[in-house]
């Protein structure tokens, strides 16, 4: 049997409003709105799973279950990105040499910036 991971799924108020911070951030595009927006998937990057936002009714009160990681080549930058789009820094953690930051999006879904060094 095989099974892969077809789409990372993010709660939210607001699909078509929040669309618009993950597709730039992920450098994809919008591909698909279906049920007028209830859900909204965007295209995938290379090798990766493909996002999507589907509306709930309630906002998100405590931390994400499920999260996504995002390498990146510059941290400090990545971070200058994600809060001039409307999102906000979290958290920082270190083990060792290894460290990420904890990131939210618009609506408060968390996700973890990680150098691409690991560290």
């Amino acid at each position: 049997m095989r099974i892969r991971i077809s789409h990372v799924m993010i709660d939210a108020l607001d699909p078509d409003a929040l669309a618009p911070f993950w597709a730039e951030l992920l450098g994809v595009e919008v591909a698909t709105r279906v049920d007028e927006g209830r859900f909204v998937f965007l295209s995938a990057a290379e090798g990766a799973p493909a996002i999507g936002l589907q509306r709930v009714p309630e906002r998100k009160e405590t931390k994400n279950r499920v999260h996504v990681d995002l390498e990146v080549e510059d941290l400090d930058a990545a971070v200058t990105w994600v809060r001039s789009h409307g999102g906000s820094r979290v958290a920082d953690h270190r083990l060792g040499d290894f460290h990420w930051r904890v990131m939210a999006d618009p609506e408060g879904n968390e996700f973890c910036l990680v150098p691409a060094s690991g560290g």
